[in-house]
């Protein structure tokens, strides 16, 4: 499992849209530019770890990565850490976990994101059915112990057939057996409902919860009294507008605002 404090204070680098994706217009060095310079950003405000995503390859794939994005998205993640030197996450957008474990291993990132790990979900890419098993094995086939933080009811999803928010916890942990959960808002820099948190973490009390959406400075120590750590794209962005660059004042607030929960 990957080292982080805690409260652990994650930073999202969104990549602009990479060779292939219907929104691509710049170069890859471009692209990597603007990735290094926002993730400096973060280093510089104090965040303790990065996790970098294809966020701009909108509309995203239901299944696997195309093998220009998952090459793109390795080389700057590689640039990334190298530039940096945090812990560092990958997110292979919409749901391709082995595609992230890939990365995770060229670039030697710490973790990954998987939004839909066990169950099955109805999302605006159809339907995404959790693949735990294949993760699970892939990564032992690698022989990385790269950590997998996992979301329960992700955000742009709803979960198909019976439900409920601690059941689906302690699948993800138990039965998927992830190593971290992620609690999420409806969607893209929604907040998250403080009830939801303490559901999943009284669910499964001995993995450590992230809020996945949502977080600002001015809830950042109301949400840090209930999770183990935060992770912020949306709310530290120029505007509040997830395409534009980090903010390097809204970064420096938010985790201004963080340590003081951590000292509470």
């Amino acid at each position: 499992m990957v080292e982080l404090p805690l409260p652990a204070l994650i930073g999202v680098v969104h990549l602009a849209p990479l060779p292939g994706a219907p929104l691509h217009l710049l170069s890859l060095d471009e692209i990597i530019e603007r990735a290094v310079r926002d993730a400096r950003s973060l280093a510089v405000a104090g965040f303790d770890a990065l996790i970098v995503e294809n966020f701009g390859d909108r509309p995203f794939t239901a299944a696997a990565l195309p093998p220009a994005s998952l090459a793109a998205m390795a080389v700057a993640a590689d640039q990334v850490r190298r530039e940096v030197g945090l812990p560092l996450g990958v997110n292979a957008l919409r749901n391709d976990a082995r595609a992230a474990l890939g990365i995770a291993a060229a670039a030697q990132a710490s973790f990954i994101r998987v939004n839909v790990h066990v169950g099955v979900a109805a999302t605006d890419q159809g339907i995404i059915e959790g693949r735990a098993d294949e993760t699970l094995r892939y990564r032992k086939l690698l022989g990385k112990r790269i950590a997998v933080f996992a979301d329960v009811d992700v955000k742009h999803a709803a979960p198909i057939g019976r439900y409920d928010l601690a059941s689906a916890a302690r699948e993800t942990a138990y039965r998927g057996l992830a190593d971290a959960l992620i609690v999420t808002g409806p969607a893209t820099g929604a907040a998250v409902n403080p009830e939801d948190l303490l559901t999943v973490r009284k669910a499964v009390s001995d993995r450590r919860v992230f809020v996945g959406s949502g977080a600002r400075a001015e809830t950042a120590a109301q949400l840090l009294a209930l999770a183990d750590g935060v992770i912020v794209g949306t709310g530290v962005k120029e505007g509040g507008t997830t395409e534009n660059p980090v903010d390097a004042g809204a970064a420096r607030a938010f985790v201004s605002a963080a340590r003081s929960a951590r000292r509470c």
